[in-house]
């Protein structure tokens, strides 16, 4: 099979692999790419290309990580990881595990390993890479990776977030969450939020934000009250959606443009935590994005005068 054959078959599990240990789509795709330039120009034939490849995009990945973990530093306000909507890669053999790892909350659980930590937790607990393979990816001997997994595991355990097992069940609750903001539905929203309910906002700055979080039912019910009003009044559109592996929601202007993402974390037939990404930054590889200062001023004009 010729290099570019067999890339293209290894290219989803390659961005599996980089956008677990950056939380980044744009970043993972532009690791991805940089391990096809140095497979392209690399003279010898690996013993085995997956784990040649894989060990390549971990790297790069790492290097990545270092750099961005200095920009997220200076981040204005919540940093969420960007929203995907699909994740490439397969295995049935593995689809706990990669679903698992998938999720807005695990992906922010791993922002708090080290590189290193985060890549081998992902190589070798989420992808089922032998140590040996490991060890080469990560520069470190076979021992040192044992002992990060270790370490990894453990971080991980300590601050697993807890779901709604049944996917039948969390999907469902979330498609009437987002019904009764379609309706503005405010008692139908409250009675669908746990008493220690959570709103996270990613705008980077960049996005309108009242708030970086709220917390408590009343709280959250009185905002998204208030975005539900103006999200009506801007003829806006909400689809249900599947993000990063749990139920949530794509929010588009009138016109289609996409204004920010929501996802969902679910337990016990309630909202526990409502994560939201309006970082135009962070949304572009869903398609065009809106300017979500303008639709809010229209929405308000609109509001205002229908008063």
């Amino acid at each position: 099979m010729a290099r570019d054959e067999t890339f293209e078959e290894l290219r989803p599990l390659l961005f599996s692999i980089a956008y677990r240990i950056l939380g980044s789509v744009g970043e993972a795709e532009d690791a991805v790419q940089e391990t096809w330039l140095r497979f392209e120009q690399s003279r010898t034939e690996p013993g085995s290309t997956k784990a040649f490849l894989s060990a390549v995009v971990t790297r790069i990945a790492i290097d990545v990580l270092r750099s961005a973990r200095v920009r997220r530093e200076a981040y204005v306000g919540p940093w969420l990881p960007e929203p995907l909507m699909d994740d490439p890669y397969e295995d049935p053999e593995r689809s706990a595990e990669l679903a698992d790892s998938l999720s807005t909350a695990a992906l922010l659980l791993l922002e708090r390993l080290s590189p290193l930590e985060r890549a081998v937790f992902v190589l070798r607990e989420v992808f089922g890479f032998e140590f040996r393979d490991v060890a080469a990816a990560v520069g470190r001997s076979e021992a040192a990776c044992r002992q990060l997994a270790v370490r990894a595991r453990r971080h991980m355990a300590e601050g697993r977030a807890r779901f709604e097992a049944d996917d039948a069940a969390r999907g469902e609750l979330a498609d009437r969450f987002i019904e009764a903001f379609r309706d503005g539905d405010v008692q139908g929203l409250a009675a669908l939020l746990a008493t220690d309910v959570r709103m996270v906002a990613d705008s980077g700055g960049k996005a309108p934000q009242w708030s970086p979080s709220f917390t408590g039912t009343a709280e959250v019910a009185r905002v998204l009250a208030d975005l539900a009003s103006l999200f009506a009044a801007a003829r806006g559109t909400v689809e249900s959606r599947s993000l990063n592996g749990q139920p949530g929601a794509i929010f588009r202007d009138r016109d289609g443009r996409v204004i920010n993402t929501w996802t969902l974390d679910v337990l016990d037939g309630r909202v526990l935590t409502i994560r939201t990404v309006s970082n135009p930054d962070k949304l572009r590889h869903l398609g065009p994005v809106a300017d979500a200062q303008s639709i809010l001023d229209e929405a308000a004009r609109a509001l205002g005068e229908g008063r």
